[in-house]
């Protein structure tokens, strides 16, 4: 199974922005290309780690929505 892609758009509360693939550092002053690879697939390991976070708490909030389950064996 591949990673999930990191969706363009800023971290929030932070100075990061991923625009067409490339990260940026963004401030009242202006905008940096984040060039250094070490950084950037740390970037993008933590974007992924957001997104399986995201679907994990989708997947509770769907399962919390579910009827509960009959138990066939009944009561005891």
């Amino acid at each position: 199974m591949s990673a999930p892609t990191p969706r363009p758009g800023r971290f929030v509360r932070s100075p990061v922005v991923l625009r067409d693939g490339q990260w940026w550092l963004v401030s009242g002053a202006g905008s940096i290309l984040a060039s250094d690879p070490t950084f950037t697939s740390t970037l993008d390991g933590f974007a992924q780690a957001m997104i399986a976070a995201d679907q994990a708490v989708d997947n509770l909030r769907a399962r919390e929505s579910e009827p509960p389950a009959s138990d066939a064996g009944g009561q005891r």
